[in-house]
Order: structure tokens, then sequence, then C-alpha cells
């Protein structure tokens, strides 16, 4: 068995685009060997700006002898037919085939017997095509070559075991040697294989695992951090957003001037971060931002990184004082002042100005502020003023900024506290992993917006389709789904969604539909959020049915169902409804009263005097929900001794309708608890 290995050298790769491409390059590699019968299980990936590389180990010197037989067409098939059969397979006439008999008709039959090749072969027939046609998101040209590569290509290197895997793609040709970091090692260029080739590129100062980067630079940041008495802000993103910019890691301290240290931390944060890749560090205390910095150099220089250290402070310095401009003039003009600039800001083009939207927040603030608590009279000024910081100075040099801002400004506008925090996480959740509002008042301004923008998409009709979701609906969906589970807020979220849609304008014959459409994609959304955390999505779709618009509703009475059905109990009376949905549809008969004068066996009057027992309306709370289905599993005996006892098609047909009005009252008792024809067979 062999060794394999490629290595694409070229200039710097996006970061982001990195894990990505190799990723895809060995996916592709072991395509084409799969497609030869061979497994490339023991397969390695490695990454770095300037290199990608594959590596798979255990690879035979040939591939397998392969013997397939392909069916072809009828015999007595339109001559069009077979004749494309033949060109399909490169053959010349129907004498290359075998006919096969069939209780159908005789066919024509191809057996392909291939032998096996050299891998080697194999590898350089079809890694040019991968090279040639990679499926860069985004590609260039450079020179007069017809190659596109996500950046120009500098070298190739291919190894099977020893020995180079001769190909050519783009006048660059295959070879064994790789080279070295472009600053620390540039003239290094050395023989490789798979067996040496990180311990070989170790030696030239290009850490080529993109993991063991990342932990170089994690733990050397920590340690620089903790020579100050200081920790180091956690940021994985920013981890490997580093790891690919760099070859070789070296994190150099850097000091921010105290001169910004009263500007806002996630000010200094982002401009560290977003901007200059720098990481930050904090007392660990007080939790605030200390006066140091974390930059991730590609080189070891002779002065221990102090120039490069001195530039970075230097750039530092002038974004920062850009940023202390604004938070100095910002501060000048209050939000209430700059809600007219706000008329000229189109939030989209067919839904009126970011001026018109805080309009409806307003108002649609004040409709959900007393199902969530809170005051109402700062939800409603922070609704109002929410979207102020979009014209402020900080938040257009920062857009990452908006809302954080705004709740700075509020504060010194001298605003009530609630309503500073309220627009300061407005925008969240903005992730999976992020936490909702904190306050009552923030979460109804939250709310408001999710839902203003989610109605308002949906009223034009410019919802998320396959992929595309330009709009961040399905986070905009997510944010309100979360936002009332974990603050177990009940909102009967049809008449809210019909109350946005009004302060869109859309006409009242509408809005029914409009709203109805909104809430399933909510509950669409539901469904993934929560099977992700292990709750079933067909559980959820049965309670759905039953009419509920109230999320923590839905998920309560999910979770007592889905308990329920995995109790011997709730399993038996799952397959009892079946059984007797079963018999019902089958029969077609129209349901009559049930009459005890008619019962023959004691099991028909045990089983209808326990239905009889149990409600004819179901409470809306998951409490009496879950009481209900005790009640259901009480049924079990009585059900089980009628499908033992009875024979539901009697001759006789008043017999017959009887024993069959008992399982309608069956079935419609449980069909209170949810729609129980959608929960799927396990």
């Amino acid at each position: 068995m062999t060794d394999f290995l490629l290595e694409l050298y070229s200039e710097e790769i996006p970061a982001g685009m990195q894990a990505r491409g190799v990723s895809d390059l060995a996916r592709l590699i072991k395509e084409i060997l799969a497609e030869c019968g061979v497994d490339a299980a023991e397969t390695s990936t490695y990454v770095a700006p300037q290199r990608m590389a594959v590596i798979i180990a255990g690879l035979p010197a040939r591939t397998p002898d392969r013997h397939e037989q392909k069916k072809g067409p009828r015999v007595d098939a339109p001559e069009k037919a077979v004749q494309g059969f033949l060109r399909a397979n490169d053959l010349a006439s129907t004498d290359d085939l075998q006919v096969q008999d069939d209780p159908k008709g005789a066919y024509y039959l191809l057996d392909i017997n291939a032998p096996g090749q050299d891998t080697a072969a194999v590898l350089a027939a079809g890694l040019p095509n991968i090279i040639r046609n990679f499926p860069w998101p985004k590609s260039m040209r450079w020179g007069a070559g017809s190659l596109r590569w996500v950046r120009p290509l500098r070298g190739l290197t291919c190894c099977f075991g020893d020995d180079v895997i001769d190909f050519e793609v783009d006048g660059l040709r295959a070879g064994n040697t790789v080279r070295g970091h472009r600053f620390m090692a540039s003239e290094f260029c050395a023989p490789v294989s798979a067996a040496n080739y990180v311990e070989t590129l170790m030696q030239a100062k290009v850490m080529v695992e993109a993991s063991a980067r990342g932990q170089a630079i994690e733990g050397a940041a920590r340690g620089l951090a903790e020579e100050k008495h200081r920790a180091l802000v956690d940021d994985p993103a920013l981890v490997n957003e580093t790891a690919g910019l760099v070859e070789w890691p070296v994190p150099l301290l850097g000091r921010i001037d105290d001169a910004f240290m009263d500007v806002p931390d996630e000010v200094l944060t982002s401009v560290m971060r977003t901007h200059q890749k720098y990481f930050a560090l904090k007392n660990p205390e007080t939790n605030q931002l200390a006066p140091y910095f974390i930059t991730i150099a590609n080189i070891e220089t002779s002065d221990q990184g102090a120039a490069i250290i001195a530039g970075n402070e230097r750039v530092l310095r002038a974004r920062l004082s850009d940023g202390r401009f604004f938070w100095d003039q910002d501060r000048k003009t209050s939000l209430e002042a700059r809600l007219p600039a706000l008329e000229k800001i189109v939030f989209h083009a067919r839904l009126g100005t970011v001026a018109e939207k805080t309009a409806r927040l307003e108002k649609l603030a004040a409709e959900l502020g007393d199902m969530l608590g809170g005051e109402a009279a700062s939800a409603g000024m922070a609704a109002r003023l929410c979207k102020a910081d979009l014209v402020s100075g900080m938040v257009y040099e920062f857009p990452e900024l908006q809302g954080i801002m705004g709740g700075y400004y509020a504060d010194n506008d001298g605003l009530d506290a609630r309503v500073g925090a309220a627009i300061r996480a407005h925008y969240a959740p903005l992730g999976p992993s992020d936490d909702i509002p904190p306050t009552p008042e923030a979460c109804v301004v939250a709310l408001a917006d999710k839902i203003d923008t989610l109605a308002g998409f949906w009223m034009i009709d410019e919802k998320p389709t396959g992929s595309k979701d330009p709009y961040a609906l399905r986070r905009a969906a997510l944010g309100v789904i979360r936002i009332l589970l974990e603050r177990e807020a009940h909102v009967p979220l049809l008449p809210v969604f019909e109350k946005a849609l009004d302060l869109h304008g859309q006409a009242e014959a509408d809005r029914r539909d409009c709203a109805q459409a909104l809430l399933g994609f909510l509950v669409e959304r539901l469904r993934v959020y929560l099977r992700e955390r292990d709750v079933r999505h067909d559980v959820v779709s049965a309670v759905f049915a039953r009419g509920s618009d109230d999320i923590v509703d839905i998920v309560g009475k999910a979770r007592y169902l889905a308990d329920f059905l995995q109790t011997p109990d709730g399993s038996n009376m799952l397959a009892a409804y079946r059984r007797a949905d079963g018999i019902l549809k089958q029969q077609k008969m129209a349901t009559t009263a049930v009459s005890a004068d008619l019962f023959e066996q004691a099991a028909e009057g045990a089983l209808f005097a326990a239905l009889s027992d149990l409600p004819d309306t179901l409470d809306a709370s998951p409490e009496a929900y879950g009481q209900y289905l005790d009640g259901l599993a009480a049924l079990r005996i009585s059900v089980d001794g009628f499908f033992d006892a009875v024979l539901v098609n009697a001759e006789d047909d008043k017999l017959k309708a009887n024993r069959l009005a008992i399982l309608a009252g069956l079935v419609a008792s449980m069909d209170l608890v949810g729609d129980l024809a959608v929960i799927e067979k396990g």
C-alpha cells in the first residue's frame, strides 16, 4: 500500500475560503478513486494561506478489476433508443451486446470487464480536470493563461510514495518539492513525500495544520495576557480567522493609548477585532477592557517584533482617533433630534423609510407590551428611538455597532435606563448562540422589530427560497421563537401578525391568509429549532394542526405528547387510534349516536363509559393537556378489551353502526390532542 500527496501552492487564499476549498479538493480526489473502486478512507487535509494539501494513506498500487453489467433497452425497442444506448457506451453495433431473456421480453445487456489500472495513472489523468474545474465561489485569471484559481497558482507537488505523479496544468508541471515560508525560508525548496510533508514544512517555518496554528495562536496569546496579569477575551472565530492569515503565527503584545480608554468597550473591540484582527484583553476582576491588544504576525524578527508592534500601535491610534471623534461628536445631538433624518433612509423600496418603520414599531410595541410585561412608556420610547443611531457618525463608520451605540446615546440623553437597555439589545438574538434581550422592554422592542420585518416582507411576497434569504428572515423568525420560549411568553401570534400587516397598510381581506402563512413559516422554523434539541418535528406538526398560534403553548404540548408516545400506554393508544381510524375510513358509514341498548359485550360498555368520562373540549394550557393525556392512557385496558372481545364488522347493521360510533368517539377524543395521523411510524 502506498501514500499519496498533493499540494497546490498559490498566492494567499482568503481565510474564509480555505476550509471549504481543501474539503472540496479532498472530496473530488476521493470521487476519482471511488469511480475505480478504491476506498480512500484514510484522508487528511492541510491548509495554510499559500497552500492546500491532501494526503491519502494506504492506496493500492493498482485499482481492482471491475466486472459490471449494464441493462439496455428491450430488443424490440425503437431503433432510436438502441442507437442511443450504443452511443452512450461507445459501441459500434448490437454485436457487442448480449441478449437476456426476461418474463417481460428480451433486452440487451452490456457486459463490462474493466481491468485495473495503475492508481498513479488514474490520478494523473483526473487531477488536471479537478484543478481546471475547481468549484471556488470566486476565482480569477492571471497572465496569459486560461486557468482560473482563487489566487494565482504557483506550484504543484504530487507524489505517490516516493514517485512523482507527472501531469501539467496551464504550464505548471507537478514535482516532488515544496517551498517554505515566503519571508523566513524563501530559498527553501526540498523534496517531500506524504510521510514527511508536515515535518519538512515545519522546518521551513510553515505550520501547515490549521488546527495547530489555531492552538499556537490561542496558547501564546493567553501567555502574553497572563504576563500582564490580564485575561484574553475569548474569540474562537478570530482565532480561526487569524490562523488563516499566517503560516507561522507569532503573537505580539501592543498597548492602547490611555487617551482612548474612556471610549465604550464595544468601540474599542470593534476597531481591534473587525478592522485590525487584534485580540482584546480584559481585567479578569472587573471584566473591563485592558489597555492592551495582541496582533498575530507572520514572521519572527531580530527585534522581537518591536517594529511590528510600533506600526500596529500607530495604525490603531489612527483608527481609535476616528472612533473618539465620532463618540464626542455624536453625543452633542440627541436621539430625538436625529429622528427626522430617518425619513431619508429607505428601509425597503416597497416598505417605506426607516422613519415609517419606527412609527410602526412604537404602535406594535404597545400591542406586545401587555403580553410581555415591562414598563410601557420605556418600551414605547425605545421603539421610537431604536433606529436613531443609524444616522450617527459612529454607526456610519462602524455599522456593526448599531443598537449598541443607540443605548449609549440614550443614556447620554438622560433617558430612563430601561430605554437605553432596550435600544442596545433590540437586534438580539443575532445568532443561535447569542443571548436574547435581557429585559422585558428590550424583548418587546426586539419582537416588534422582527415581527414588523417578517410581516412586511410576507406582505410583498419576498420570502426566503431554498438557500436564499437576503433579508435574514429565517434569523428573524428564530429570534421571535427564542424570545417567546425563553421568556415563556404566551403571545397569540395571529392577531399580532394581523396588527403588523395592518400597520403596513395591507388590505383587510388579505390579512388573515397572509398572517396564517407567516405563522406556518414560523412553525416550520420551530420544527427545525426543536429537532436540534431532540423534540420530534412530527409531534410539533400534530399539535400545530389543532390551530394554536401560541409558540410556548405548542412546545409545551409537544413535549407532553412526545413523552406520552414514548410510554407503553402512549404507544398502545397510538396503535389503537390508527386501527380505529383505518376501520372508520374503510367502512365509510355515516356516524350515529351510540346506543347502550345495543351493547352485547361488556367491553363495549366499558369503553363507552371510559370515553364518556373524558371532557368534550380541551383546555388551552399545556398542564391541562398533560392531564388529558393521562386520561387517554387510562383508556388502554378498555381499548384492548374492546378490540379483543368485539367484532366491529358485525352482520347486524345496527350493531355494526353502534360499534363504529364507539370507535368514532375514540378517534375524536384522541384527535383533541393533535393530528395523530401525521405522527411517523417508528
